[in-house]
């Protein structure tokens, strides 16, 4: 399953510039906003997360949470999901795979979930 999300960058800076550190806690972690360093990052992450539910074929929601998806960093730096427990489960997820881009005023993501068989 792929799902894909594209935010506009300036929409995640005008959001942080408002709401500072606030903005963040809406659909970050504690952990999550301490590997934010601006809102180039911030928005990545955004996209990470919808496009993590829409791969799920639910979007965010009862089914999905922004916090059932936790964004990692590997010793080398790429992004990594680790999903909730109850995501596992209800979907049967074997594996998954993120990546993460940003070009000019845009973020994209795009989620790869494998289901166990």
């Amino acid at each position: 399953m792929i799902g894909i999300d594209l935010i506009k960058i300036s929409r995640m800076k005008r959001l942080m510039e408002r709401f500072k550190e606030k903005s963040l806690k809406k659909f970050l972690s504690d952990d999550e906003i301490k590997l934010v360093r601006n809102y180039k990052t911030a928005s990545g992450f955004w996209a990470v997360k919808e496009a993590t539910s829409k791969a799920l074929g639910v979007g965010i929601g009862a089914e999905c949470s922004f916090f059932d998806i936790s964004i990692q960093k590997t010793k080398k730096g790429a992004p990594q999901i680790i999903l909730s427990q109850k995501l596992i489960n209800t979907f049967n997820i074997k594996d998954t795979s993120v990546s993460i881009t940003h070009d000019g005023d845009y973020a994209i993501a795009v989620v790869a979930i494998e289901l166990n068989s």
